[in-house]
């Protein structure tokens, strides 16, 4: 067997276990071998394109992808051994940046080896030129949308830029007229290539790319590093064509293709168009709307919140992002338990986009050892608030606001919800009154069966399993205590 053939061998088991990789992933139980699955495609297809390029290139040069391989491997791991939960969103927004930064070097330096220097005859061939020149032209556009969309996308995520949507006059027009522009130069470069060309349509992709992202709000960005991982994969395939790499090719289809549709999936939870998602179109910016407006919420302590946990039949826990920032899940995975133990049914009901990270609270809940059994997605657990004793809602915002129901009006109208309000009881879990991430005030925080618990959310869960003691009956209270000791 020779190296080449030993090469697409290797390519063809990779580009398989990329495919279990992204089935394993699809559910909770096969997660871990999905990972490992991806783990082994990845490693099998590095060693075969060091060994493929070996071939044509010298040992110095084998050498320095070797190096480049092992640096990038190590801050890779040190990133990855740092960063919170937390920042695992605009982790991933970074992360696709520098796959659209590298779709763009690899049409620039393909230009520049073909066509710059005139090598178009002997490496192209006459017949494939003008399919080469549309390559480059795309793979950099791709590439270049890709990695300004997001770096706009981590700056908003990580709240170093408003999340505000920008609301330019005009900016669909503004965007229809870049994606028109884009297709007069990919002619025109198809037929006559040139440098002026290649650098104007890099300038016009880094502008819409910048554009698209900024002027969706904060509240959409889960869907947007979502689209954005769809972008990454694209940009990926197209560098595949142009390096004559299958296996990049492969793998960048299946990352694009899986990212949109996962897009969709949260675009219908979120109810919003898809297609507005691809051309950077929705963003609505909330109007400003104080709590006086809505009324008077009730306030609860920790004591209260263990009271009606103990006396519950039924508790569903709805998790939002602000478990996420107190790191809040070991503590509520530890009130799960201890419920459990006392025969109160617990389940957990997890909107599609809570947090903002497409399953982020699903592994953060696989984290704190949360049985898979008991964490249900929206469509699996909305029917059952109505009978459900009491509702915690911890962190979560706008995935609970029943204005998406009841307020035509509303920036949210139309989104699917998880209809928390239905239960007897419920616990809201907040810092303050403030509204959330999309910036759009809850009626459920004044509604008659809603209390609102205030604090970091980790220590209002400790301090719920304080009151409720080890073995799930609720301590009694200081002033309880004093009445027990006068009565003897």
């Amino acid at each position: 067997m020779t190296s080449l053939t030993a090469s697409h061998a290797a390519d063809l088991v990779a580009a398989l276990l990329f495919v279990l990789s992204l089935a394993g992933l699809s559910q909770h139980r096969t997660s871990r071998a999905g990972v490992v699955y991806g783990i082994a495609g990845m490693a099998l297809a590095l060693v075969a394109t060091v060994v493929l390029a070996a071939r044509s290139i010298t040992v110095g040069a084998v050498t320095l992808i070797v190096v480049a391989m092992a640096l990038g491997g190590a801050i890779g791991l040190w990133r990855a051994r740092r960063v919170e939960m937390t920042q695992m969103p605009e982790l991933i927004a970074v992360l696709h940046s520098f796959v659209g930064l590298a779709a763009v070097l690899v049409g620039w330096n393909s230009y520049l080896e073909v066509e710059a220097h005139g090598r178009a005859q002997t490496r192209i061939g006459a017949g494939l030129l003008g399919i080469h020149h549309a390559e480059v032209f795309i793979g950099v556009f791709i590439g270049a949308v890709t990695f300004t969309g997001s770096i706009v996308a981590f700056l908003k995520l990580s709240a170093r830029i408003t999340s505000r949507p920008l609301t330019l006059p005009g900016r669909n027009a503004l965007n229809l007229g870049a994606l028109g522009a884009f297709a007069v130069l990919t002619a025109w470069f198809t037929v006559s290539p040139g440098l002026a060309l290649m650098i104007t349509v890099t300038a016009l992709a880094l502008a819409l790319g910048w554009h698209l992202v900024a002027a969706i709000g904060g509240g959409d960005m889960p869907v947007v590093v979502s689209m954005l991982n769809s972008y990454s994969g694209w940009a990926a395939a197209a560098a595949g064509f142009l390096l004559d790499n299958n296996l990049l090719i492969v793998t960048g289809a299946l990352v694009g293709s899986s990212g949109a549709y996962l897009s969709y999936i949260m675009c219908k939870a979120m109810n919003r168009s898809f297609l507005s998602v691809i051309a950077g179109g929705f963003g609505v910016e909330a109007p400003s709307c104080g709590a006086e407006s809505q009324g008077e919420h009730r306030e609860v302590r920790a004591a209260e919140a263990a009271g009606m946990l103990a006396r519950a039949r039924s508790v569903i826990i709805t998790p939002g992002y602000g478990m996420a920032v107190a790191q809040a899940q070991h503590p509520v995975a530890e009130l799960t338990r201890r419920l459990r133990g006392r025969g109160v049914e617990v389940r957990f009901g997890v909107h599609p986009v809570a947090g903002r990270l497409p399953g982020h609270m699903n592994v953060l809940l696989a984290e704190a050892k949360v049985p898979y059994d008991i964490v249900l997605e929206m469509d699996e657990i909305n029917d059952d608030f109505a009978g459900t004793s009491v509702v915690l809602v911890i962190g979560a915002n706008d995935t609970v606001n029943p204005a998406a129901t009841e307020d035509p009006a509303s920036p949210i109208a139309g989104m699917p919800v998880l209809r928390v309000w239905e239960a007897d009881q419920v616990v809201v879990f907040k810092r303050s009154m403030a509204s959330g991430y999309a910036g759009v005030q809850n009626p459920l925080f004044f509604r008659e069966n809603s209390s609102m618990l205030f604090g970091d959310a980790k220590q209002s869960v400790e301090d719920i399993l304080a009151a409720l003691g080890t073995d799930g009956r609720q301590e009694p209270t200081p002033a309880a205590r004093q009445a027990t000791a006068a009565g003897r």
